[in-house]
């Protein structure tokens, strides 16, 4: 498939611009934008380059990535509920997947497939998504990275989903606090949920499933009218044939207001989990609160090694 850079695309009306629209996150300038969203370059996150594996390629072979995304940004949802929204692709009620049905059914052929990342938020009394979507505008080879991470297994999936973090403004003890995870393999770390249709991928990452992740989410909550972060997908390169790393896509999220996430309401099927109620059963949202429930912690700081470790060398 075609890679697609920021600035280089003709901005005339299309789906995308409709789901864009159709997000309960408003769109905002990179730079001056704030509670809203924004898509950063590429190359703004330093991921493996040529020769990490070989030995070369500078600094433990890491460089600027591409500028450009393997995929186009196609709109953000904050979201808020009474329980866990799981699989908001399916909704009928969701815009942007609406969007998105209306071009397949019109047979354009810029709607070729849609990635979306829930990242899921536990908190009291409600519980919260931040959804970011992802279009294809063209086929992607099967054999691709990105082919074989889309088309492939649930456990495949989770040995390769990777995000990169990169705080842009916020208080020091935020920066220093997210600085360590700033590459995180997030299957391996988190609870990840993958719904599969024929033209779209959703990836849930459960939050709650780690106290430690909570803790740090729910630390940059409570500051987050002041944080700006950028976050970056991808899938991770664990071949020098399959460098350099590129991004399938990136958000920059920019001093975000809880008020401003949408109310929805959960599906009859849909409840928070018995993991995700204890790992926010600490918490408020905006606070700092952390519930001591010590075996819990035990086994998150087990399944959060792989961000730490990977904090020279992810």
């Amino acid at each position: 498939m075609c890679p697609t850079a920021p600035d280089r695309r003709n901005n005339s009306a299309s789906w995308r611009d409709e789901a864009v629209s159709a997000g309960s996150l408003r769109q905002v300038d990179l730079d001056r934008g704030t509670n809203g969203w924004a898509s950063p370059p590429g190359d703004l996150f330093h991921l493996r380059s040529r020769g990490y594996f070989s030995g070369g390629g500078g600094k433990r072979g890491k460089a600027p990535s591409s500028p450009e995304w393997l995929l186009r940004p196609a709109g953000v949802d904050w979201l808020r509920s009474h329980s866990r929204l799981d699989h908001v692709l399916a909704r009928d009620d969701n815009p942007v997947a609406a969007a998105f049905r209306r071009a397949r059914l019109r047979k354009d052929p810029t709607a070729h497939f849609l990635l979306a990342v829930n990242l899921q938020v536990p908190g009291r009394p409600d519980a919260y998504s931040a959804v970011f979507y992802f279009a294809a505008e063209a086929p992607f080879p099967p054999d691709s990275l990105l082919g074989r991470f889309v088309h492939g297994d649930d456990a495949y999936r989770n040995a390769r989903f990777k995000i990169a973090n990169r705080i842009v403004k916020g208080p020091w003890l935020v920066r220093a606090t997210v600085g360590n995870y700033a590459a995180c393999l997030l299957g391996r770390a988190l609870t990840c949920r993958y719904h599969k249709g024929d033209d779209y991928l959703e990836i849930d990452v459960d939050i709650g499933s780690s106290a430690i992740a909570s803790a740090i989410l729910h630390l940059a909550l409570g500051a987050v009218t002041s944080v700006t972060i950028d976050m970056g997908f991808l899938v991770e390169s664990q071949s020098e044939e399959e460098l350099p790393e590129r991004l399938f896509g990136a958000v920059r999220i920019a001093q975000m207001e809880m008020s401003s996430a949408k109310y929805v309401e959960a599906s009859p099927d849909e409840a928070v989990s018995e993991t995700a109620g204890k790992a926010g059963a600490g918490f408020r949202v905006g606070s700092a609160k952390v519930a001591n429930h010590s075996r819990q912690q035990e086994h998150a700081v087990g399944r959060s090694m792989s961000c730490q470790e990977r904090q020279s060398g992810g």
